[in-house]
């Protein structure tokens, strides 16, 4: 029997966005062994219920996609949740992993890791370098944790355990699956779903929070989670050949970034809508520009293949496809 149809697979956050596009990466690479608990079958914030998990299916490999996300908006109201909850998951997640015999593991973060004011295009030496952005502090936090907390793991037990845990930080992210809610959503989804009300309710224009000048950049979800099977299947040497004890992890971006008035005038196009964009600079603009530098994993033979256009095209597609499935309500 081939490796693909034995390996144990667990994918964490396998109904989120992330961990939906991880798995089907895993099954179009021929990987059928896959373990997908729901939130209702497994609660992460469960010790207990993670460890017994844990040692009744013995996974081979475990994707740690799980997480409490959200926006500009969530992050600022609910930071005790942020930090909290993402904190106790992925620490119960990783723990398990060690006491049940995990050697390999990939842990998703973020690129809202790194400070504020950080040189760009941000490098992963810049980790810890300088004062986070405030509105989603929390929530880096906690991702800076789960960085850490694989990295000492590797430290520690690496040469004695054979245990071997990765992590990368993607910009952001957005593609079928995401979250449309109208105040918890990132920016693409947000701008996708109040650019389309505006276009179906014939209204002149749509509001924009914010100035419209800070940069993002954005990776559709399938390159991400196409970045996530070749960083977990990578070879030892060569991953350790680009990371370092104590900057092990790796940044997964589009490699260019746009302001979010071009985003919104290209989102704008794509939905069809005629009307005015109107940015709202009473509303925080968050960080001015977080461009992340992926000379790493490029060199590792990754880079991503869905132009912006052609992901927002797609996001859309699956955004109109759930309103008309009402799994969305506008």
């Amino acid at each position: 029997m081939s490796e693909k149809s034995t390996l144990k697979i667990l994918v964490l956050g396998g109904t989120g966005m992330v961990g939906s596009a991880i798995i089907r990466t895993l099954r179009q690479n021929g990987y059928i062994n896959l373990l997908t608990p729901t939130r209702e079958h497994l609660n992460l914030t469960d010790q207990l219920s993670v460890r017994q998990f844990f040692e009744v299916n013995r996974p081979h490999q475990v994707y740690m996609a799980a997480a409490k996300v959200g926006g500009i908006h969530a992050n600022s109201s609910f930071p005790a949740d942020f930090i909290l909850q993402n904190l106790t998951l992925q620490t119960n997640v990783i723990d398990a992993c060690f006491l049940s015999g995990v050697k390999r593991v990939l842990f998703l973060g973020s690129s809202c890791i790194y400070p504020k004011f950080s040189p760009q295009p941000i490098t992963e030496e810049a980790l810890l370098s300088g004062q986070l952005e405030l509105t989603n502090e929390a929530y880096a936090v906690a991702k800076i944790a789960g960085i850490k907390l694989c990295e000492n793991f590797n430290r520690q037990y690496g040469a004695s355990k054979g245990i071997d845990y990765r992590s990368i930080m993607p910009c952001n992210l957005y593609g079928p699956g995401d979250n449309y809610h109208e105040l918890n959503s990132h920016v693409i989804p947000a701008l996708l779903r109040r650019v389309h009300q505006a276009k179906m309710r014939g209204s002149s224009s749509v509001t924009v929070w914010g100035t419209g000048s800070p940069r993002r950049e954005f990776l559709f979800v399938d390159d991400v989670a196409r970045a996530a099977v070749f960083v977990m299947g990578a070879a030892k040497d060569l991953y350790s050949s680009v990371t370092g004890p104590l900057v092990s992890h790796l940044n997964v971006g589009s490699g260019s970034d746009l302001t979010v008035a071009e985003l919104a005038q290209t989102i704008k196009s794509v939905v069809g809508f005629k009307g005015e964009i109107i940015y709202d600079s009473t509303k925080p603009d968050g960080t001015q520009m977080k461009l992340l530098d992926n000379r790493r994993i490029a060199a590792l033979g990754w880079s991503p293949v869905v132009t912006l256009h052609e992901g927002l095209v797609r996001a859309y597609d699956d955004f109109r496809g759930r309103v008309e499935r009402l799994e969305i309500k506008l």
